[in-house]
């Protein structure tokens, strides 16, 4: 992966994460911690993507991908966290 497209991961995955956090309110990690769940997210929702046979090009649909990877992530930490 070249540098700036390291960057544009990383910046779709804070952007992410943040978003995962508004929609998930009262279960998310605080903002660091949701924007780190954002990055990871953004590979999460690319392999949710992938499994559902759906593709999503672009900036946006990159944006969407890690954004609903984010929201599954904190889902599914939310859960843990509350047992």
């Amino acid at each position: 992966m070249e540098s700036t497209g390291l960057i544009a991961f990383l910046l779709i995955g804070l952007v992410a994460g943040w978003l995962g956090g508004k929609v998930i309110r009262g279960g998310g990690l605080g903002l660091v911690g949701n924007l780190v769940v954002g990055v990871i997210g953004a590979y999460f929702g690319g392999f949710i993507f992938g499994a559902l046979g759906i593709s999503a090009g672009g900036l946006f649909g990159a944006l969407v991908t890690a954004t609903v990877g984010a929201i599954a992530l904190l889902a599914i930490i939310g859960l843990f966290k509350k047992a």
